[in-house]
């Protein structure tokens, strides 16, 4: 580029005036058709922005990242004219300066992807009624589905009275197909389901039903309804025979209740390897009183015993799918009444 440059001042200065004039022209109009393929490679560049700024995901951002490096690559590989060496460079910065701007939109799009409508599983159960009802109180502008396998019932729980909540028919025993219907239009799910014990005879069926196919059966519809947060409420000491807690007699009890702990810990995994993003709580024992105290919050495997009221745990459930912190995490709470961490911090404080 040096040696070309010096050729042309040599031309320009020896030159008669009218090759001069032509020499310049010709240069001007290289300089706008560089300028247009400019513009017409940002319109390019721009319109494909558009698309990718709406993922949600890291890895279309490193998708593009990579293919944004290789296209600047082929660029500087490539023997361009000297005119257009500035907008290959152009480009090149462009592309960059535009992957650098989706590397930010990602480390931020979890507050961008807060839930916009929130489907409630077992919206009738001791601790689903809990979670509608703060979720209603703590986010009044998000809609909330209450799945309920009685309507009836819902509605004399006044569900259906509180602004923003609709009630749907709802059982995890319904079918993939009849489920994706009724959870349609939530980008969010938060399963507070759980068989409860009744026949003694039959508890190891219900159990196997209901925590371990019944959540398979609503993760797979999720899936295929675009849900992209899941919350699963789970039980301390779900994965005890791994972590030398077989004996514990909080899992020997809880067990002994058709192999519950076994039921959920299959459903846990497969909502772990199923691509959602996921929370799963484990609470300890659950109390209908009222909260007495703070949230004792610790990571998987770490909590054998303790209580916790349904309240405190039906808040826990809320903040998962709203607090960026709790992506793809997996926690387990009691109450204590010396604790004083509120549940709306419960993820930053323990996840940072």
């Amino acid at each position: 580029t040096t040696t070309q440059s010096c050729v042309l001042n040599h031309t320009h200065t020896t030159m008669p005036f009218g090759q001069r004039h032509r020499l310049v022209s010709a240069k001007n109009i290289a300089a706008i058709l560089a300028l247009c393929c400019v513009l017409l490679l940002f319109v390019g560049v721009s319109n494909i922005g558009r698309q990718h700024l709406g993922s949600p995901t890291v890895r279309r951002t490193a998708s593009y990242q990579a293919h944004t490096s290789s296209s600047c690559d082929a660029i500087r590989r490539r023997s361009v004219p000297p005119m257009l060496g500035l907008a290959a460079l152009s480009l090149s910065q462009l592309d960059r300066s535009f992957a650098d701007e989706i590397s930010a939109q990602s480390i931020i799009s979890p507050l961008a992807r807060a839930p916009k409508n929130v489907f409630i599983a077992g919206a009738t159960g001791n601790t689903g009624r809990r979670t509608v009802e703060y979720l209603h109180r703590r986010y009044p502008s998000i809609p909330v589905i209450a799945g309920a396998r009685s309507i009836e019932k819902a509605e004399k729980q006044g569900l259906s009275n509180l602004e923003g909540v609709t009630v749907r028919k709802f059982d995890v025993l319904m079918s993939k197909e009849k489920i994706v219907e009724a959870i349609s239009g939530a980008d969010t799910v938060v399963c507070v389901t759980g068989f409860v014990p009744s026949n003694p005879l039959a508890m190891k069926k219900a159990a196997h039903q209901v925590d371990n196919e019944g959540t398979i059966r609503l993760i797979d519809a999720a899936k295929e309804a675009g849900v992209s947060k899941f919350v699963l409420i789970s039980s301390i000491l779900t994965n005890g025979r791994a972590i030398g807690q077989e004996t514990n007699p909080g899992f020997v009890i809880t067990n002994a209740f058709g192999g519950v702990l076994d039921e959920k810990l299959v459903a846990e995994k497969y909502l772990r390897a199923s691509g959602l993003d996921y929370t799963i709580v484990r609470p300890g024992g659950l109390k209908d009183s009222a909260p007495t105290g703070g949230v004792v919050a610790t990571v998987e495997d770490k909590t054998f015993t303790g209580e916790i009221s349904r309240d405190r745990v039906a808040e826990v459930m809320v903040e998962a799918a709203f607090d960026p912190a709790a992506s793809n995490k997996v926690i387990e709470i009691i109450e204590d009444d010396m604790a004083s961490t509120p549940s709306e911090k419960v993820f930053s404080t323990l996840f940072g």
